[in-house]
């Protein structure tokens, strides 16, 4: 599945907020810095779909209410 680019441009824009000694782990694919991150977003390979996956169902529990309890 191919990332649109609009997508790539969000995920960037908010993995760009990130403070600069991040690391994320994603399971058995390793560990990341956030300029991995980005640059597997951007270049759309499977570790970039897998963080654009995340995001946008990180997004989606925002929209939905589903993150927090009233």
């Amino acid at each position: 599945m191919e990332i649109a680019q609009e997508i790539k441009d969000l995920v960037v824009a908010r993995l760009k907020t990130l403070p600069e000694n991040t690391g994320i782990s994603i399971g058995s694919m390793g560990n990341f810095s956030k300029q991995d991150l980005i640059s597997h977003v951007e270049e759309g390979d499977e570790v970039g779909q897998k963080i654009a996956e995340v995001e946008l169902s990180f997004l989606r529990g925002l929209k939905d209410d589903i993150l927090y309890e009233s």
